[in-house]
């Protein structure tokens, strides 16, 4: 693999580690109803009639400004 895909290849390892978390963090939210002490900042929790929506607003945050600084380099 050249040097120059190498950043990339390591962002997408991330990119799909991360995912993968956020594709559990709904199954750990039903087990774990202690999830209230974590800081809303790392992990959002909204529950209503048996649907669980679980994500991570500094995940979101990190991901846009990753996408922009992506967008302006590219210029």
């Amino acid at each position: 693999m050249e040097p120059n895909y190498q950043p990339f290849t390591t962002l997408g390892l991330i990119l799909i580690v991360s995912g993968l978390l956020l594709v559990l963090l709904p199954f750990l939210a039903r087990f774990l109803p202690s999830l209230d002490h974590v800081p809303w900042l790392l992990i959002w929790v909204y529950k209503r009639n048996g649907f669980y929506f679980v994500t991570s607003p500094l995940l979101i945050i990190l991901s846009l400004l990753s996408l922009i600084a992506q967008m302006y380099a590219r210029r």
